[in-house]
């Protein structure tokens, strides 16, 4: 009868220990790739506002998207470790209770393409995230009654400590992306991407041209293309009808005039010469204060035979009164909004191109941290400067590195003692 409860007893501390190991990966892994791009789970989570009519709460969205990564991060380590059985799991069923219910508008509305939930590492199916959420909820009701019965990895005394610790790595990854470029990067285009791409291209008759006015958005062919006066807001590119594949592997990026909405990008991005692009996302919230830096940067590549483009998904009016106020010595283009924004982070950000290939990219704000533009090191290797992936590498080995020093220091002593008890009783025994 004993062995048949130990036994049972085994069964329910594996399969408790293997549910911890699945919910806690899944969270620990949405709240790491989030952490690894800020800007990108800003921009979904601003999605959501405007959808929900929540513009007012545009304000707390990069707050919010970077204290989500650390919590679930966090929260998904917490419940590996068996650290705080008790809150740890209530904490994820109110989080769930909140997501759920969220996925399953989603889900019936679609009223936003993608949930985000795991940044641009991979994208779920609005309805294939309710059902992943779902499951989370069971498995996190399961841990609930159960995970009070299997210790953890630390004992409590030191858990406060590796809650603090949980919360610092995602926080300091996000930092690295917020103000240089994700660590990792899961979009399009990451360094190393040929701009320039060969084989057969769409030209302009096979697209459809996306604008929104009033909150309605219509698509307009090339040839009815409406004015920015009449209020209409240029949204998005998109191919009409099925795509057509280039040749090659390389990631096209199109820049257009600016008045004529013409494709430029092979007049701009070439196989033959350098340029530098600066990417303005929202030209409207630039702070004048950058216009010193830009203009020093385009004055140092000019001296070494670099070109520099400015691209944004801005309309019209807002790229002439841009021009007013910087003073620029660069041409501007018009690019997809979305593309701009997939390209490198930042508002602006910084992209060296090198015969067609991305050499590197930042933000302007790190750059000017670093003294960029001091002329001492040639433009073409200011990415030696900015070297993200080891950044984050360091990060996280030094957070695992903590993590295993505090496991060993918390445990070792316990060990030891259970040792020396047990051979005390062996020493009793004999004695007896």
């Amino acid at each position: 009868m004993s062995e048949t409860i130990d036994s049972r007893s085994w069964r329910q501390r594996v399969a408790v220990s293997a549910l911890r190991l699945c919910v806690g990966a899944v969270f620990a892994f949405s709240g790491f790739v989030k952490a690894v791009d800020p800007y990108g789970s800003y921009y979904k989570i601003t999605e959501y506002l405007h959808a929900l009519g929540w513009e007012s709460l545009l304000g707390l969205a990069l707050f919010g998207a970077v204290m989500l990564a650390a919590v679930e991060f966090a929260l998904g380590v917490m419940t590996i470790t068996g650290t705080h059985r008790r809150v740890t799991p209530l904490l994820m069923l109110l989080l769930l209770l909140v997501m759920t219910p969220l996925t399953l508008w989603l889900a019936v509305t679609d009223m936003v393409k993608d949930c985000g939930c795991f940044g641009d590492a991979w994208h779920m199916s609005n309805t294939a995230t309710f059902v992943k959420n779902v499951v989370l909820l069971v498995g996190v009701v399961l841990l609930l009654k159960y995970n009070k019965r299997v210790v953890g990895v630390y004992s409590p005394v030191v858990h406060w400590f590796v809650t603090m610790l949980a919360l610092s790595l995602p926080l300091a990854v996000s930092y690295v992306g917020y103000f240089i470029q994700p660590g990792i990067d899961f979009r399009p285009y990451p360094v190393g991407t040929h701009l320039v791409p060969t084989g057969t291209e769409p030209d302009d008759s096979d697209y459809l041209f996306t604008y929104e006015r009033d909150g309605v958005r219509q698509d307009f062919s090339i040839d009815s293309l409406p004015d920015d006066e009449d209020g209409w807001i240029y949204v998005e590119r998109r191919v009409a009808g099925p795509a057509i594949k280039a040749d090659s592997d390389a990631e096209s990026f199109t820049l257009r005039d600016v008045k004529t909405v013409a494709d430029v990008s092979a007049d701009v991005l070439t196989d033959t010469a350098d340029v530098i692009l600066l990417l303005f996302p929202n030209l409207t919230t630039v702070s004048a204060a950058h216009t010193y830096s830009l203009n020093r940067l385009t004055d140092i590549a000019h001296a070494d035979s670099v070109a520099v483009a400015g691209v944004t998904g801005a309309g019209e009016h807002e790229i002439e009164m841009w021009g007013d106020i910087s003073m620029a010595d660069y041409t501007m283009y018009r690019a997809d909004d979305s593309d701009v924004k997939m390209l490198a982070r930042g508002n602006p950000a910084v992209v060296f191109v090198h015969r067609g290939r991305i050499v590197w990219k930042s933000t302007l704000s790190w750059l000017e941290s670093i003294d960029a533009f001091d002329g001492s090191v040639p433009l073409v290797r200011l990415g030696d400067k900015i070297n993200v992936d080891d950044m984050v590498g360091w990060l996280f080995f030094t957070w695992l590195t903590l993590m295993t020093v505090l496991a060993i220091l918390n445990r070792v002593p316990v060990f030891l003692m259970r040792c020396l008890a047990r051979g005390r009783e062996q020493q009793g025994e004999t004695v007896a």
